[in-house]
């Protein structure tokens, strides 16, 4: 249950982080309030999961995770620019996270 939470508060971090970037530095009040409702979400459901799995673990999962995505959100869909740097950057970010995992964090 506690990996079921923790990608809920991933799916609500990248939503809000999604919506910020259309609140147009809040300035638009649905992409405002989408932003400031996903966090809460992201954060309470993220306070959860820390419940049943170490602070660590959790962490490093949401942030890597969320991070990943928001990037290729970025990339794809964005216009952001898909260099050869960014698209490490974020393999390095998978593999911190795995190592992490890999190295007995529970």
């Amino acid at each position: 249950m506690g990996y079921l939470t923790l990608a809920g508060a991933i799916a609500a971090e990248i939503l809000a982080t999604t919506s910020m970037k259309y609140s147009e530095g809040f300035s638009k009040l649905w992409p405002s309030l989408v932003t400031v409702v996903g966090y809460v979400v992201a954060f309470a459901l993220l306070a959860q999961t820390l419940k049943t799995i170490s602070v660590g673990t959790a962490y490093a999962i949401w942030a890597g995770a969320g991070t990943a995505v928001i990037a290729a959100i970025g990339m794809v869909f964005l216009g952001e620019a898909a260099t050869a740097a960014k698209v490490a950057g974020v393999l390095l970010v998978i593999a911190g996270v795995i190592v992490l995992n890999l190295g007995g964090a529970h």
